[in-house]
């Protein structure tokens, strides 16, 4: 059903308040991880990869501030997500954004694979057409 005014502001602040916690919470493993690599330590490309994301997220985090801290600029932040979508922290995706991502690697990859199959199908007519 329709939502009042209040249940969309409330579940707005749980969203950036679930945003805001998550992001911590990778910042302290991610001090964690940086800590092992000034020790010596090797880390795997998994924790790699989640060290690299919080990083980019924390640097995303001072535009995304910006809005937050300038009164009335949070009404423009809708405007500024729409032309640079990667903009906001990745703590802070929903899930429909999250699935529209991944939709829209699935599409290149099936692309890629068309591409491949069909780049290898011409090469063994050439190949058939030679030996012939």
């Amino acid at each position: 059903g329709k939502r009042s005014l209040h249940q969309k502001v409330v579940e707005e602040l749980k969203h950036y308040y679930n945003g805001f916690h998550l992001l911590w919470v990778d910042t302290k493993v991610a001090a964690r991880m940086v800590w092992r690599l000034l020790h010596g330590q090797v880390l795997t490309r998994r924790e790699r990869r989640r060290l690299l994301r919080t990083c980019a997220d924390l640097f995303r985090l001072v535009p995304f501030l910006v809005f937050v801290i300038v009164p009335f600029m949070e009404f423009l932040l809708p405007v500024f997500l729409k032309l640079f979508p990667e903009m906001l922290p990745s703590t802070f995706e929903t899930e429909s954004k999250k699935e529209e991502k991944q939709r829209k690697k699935l599409n290149a990859k099936l692309e890629l694979a068309k591409f491949l199959r069909e780049t290898i199908a011409e090469m063994a007519k050439r190949n058939k057409a030679d030996a012939g």
